[in-house]
């Protein structure tokens, strides 16, 4: 912490070869890279957060050879949702949706609407963005929902007969082979990992047409700032390779307060501002229909792969301090 502070590159290089992990943080909850952000140490926060990326994109390739054909949600599926209020809770009265995230919808419907044309929301939840995506006029509007509770709620409110909608049933993983393609898609899943994003992400360049606009909750370690910037990195990296170019629009939020939470078990947002992101297909990459982020993504892995154990033992090291 204090090198990153006193921002001396060097001694922060050596500290993280010599196995400091990147996320340490104080007593506070604090990290190194906002030790150095708040220092204004701007070198030193692009050294960790490069860092940082690096590494959690090779963990990233060995956790998803681990968990290959396992089911985050299951349990979420499983079980009894409930809607209240402003406030769609699962059982065990964690938040899987809220009232508070509406302007951040309206402002993810405008992004994938803009052309008019095709447009795909994974996951209803609350239906806050698809309402918005009803104000714009676009070709088409289709909704995948997982849980059966939440799309009988879709039902009831009569999405499934809405003239240009189509509401499926369905884990995405199972039913995404049949649609598309589209012009404009939005991510927002509950109950799976950044890991299930990723594999949503690897299906982009089918699915998305030429020009067309890709947006997802950006709910990436959203009670830290510094590690929401490596997330935020990462995301934009891996999109990168599969050839959308991604920015992020900074929004400021009104969500901390005690009383938006009240009666929630999981506060699932504490920071000040949401980035949102606009990710463009690149027109080159959808005529090539995938195959050059499909070699790009052999050779990522198998450099992961020549890279994982000595990064494993690394992490394995007694921590120094930072």
């Amino acid at each position: 912490m204090l090198a990153a502070d006193a921002g001396c590159a060097e001694a922060v290089q050596a500290l993280l070869e010599a196995g400091a992990p990147w996320h340490a943080q104080d007593a506070e909850g604090h990290t190194a890279g906002e030790y150095a952000s708040g220092s204004g140490r701007r070198a030193v926060v692009q050294q960790l957060l490069d860092w940082a990326v690096r590494a959690e994109l090779l963990l990233g390739t060995i956790s998803r050879r681990e968990r290959k054909g396992s089911i985050p949600n299951r349990d979420y599926l499983s079980s009894c949702i409930k809607y209240e209020g402003d406030v769609l809770l699962d059982a065990e009265q964690e938040g899987v949706m809220m009232q508070w995230e509406e302007p951040l919808m309206k402002r993810h419907a405008e992004i994938i609407c803009a052309s008019g044309g095709d447009v795909l929301n994974v996951g209803f939840g609350m239906g806050i963005i698809d309402g918005f995506i009803g104000q714009h006029k676009t070709h088409s509007h289709t909704i995948i929902e997982a849980h059966a509770d939440v799309y009988a709620h879709a039902c009831k409110l009569g999405w499934d007969q809405r003239p240009g909608v189509r509401l499926v049933l369905g884990r995405w993983q199972d039913v995404i082979a049949e649609l598309g393609p589209f012009d404009g898609i939005f991510f927002d899943t509950y109950g799976e990992y950044y890991e299930d994003m990723h594999d949503f992400h690897e299906k982009l360049p089918k699915l998305l047409r030429p020009g067309g606009v890709y947006s997802f909750f950006n709910g990436l370690a959203p009670d830290n700032f510094f590690f929401h910037l490596v997330y935020g990195e990462i995301a934009r990296r891996e999109l990168s390779r599969l050839g959308l170019e991604t920015s992020y629009e900074p929004v400021p939020m009104d969500a901390l307060a005690k009383e938006v939470w009240e009666g929630v078990q999981n506060r699932y947002w504490h920071l000040p501002v949401y980035f949102v992101p606009t990710c463009v297909m690149q027109e080159q990459q959808v005529a090539d229909g995938g195959a050059a982020a499909a070699d790009e993504a052999a050779v990522a892995g198998e450099a992961a792969a020549g890279d994982s154990q000595q990064l494993e033992q690394q992490e394995q090291q007694p921590a120094a301090s930072s």
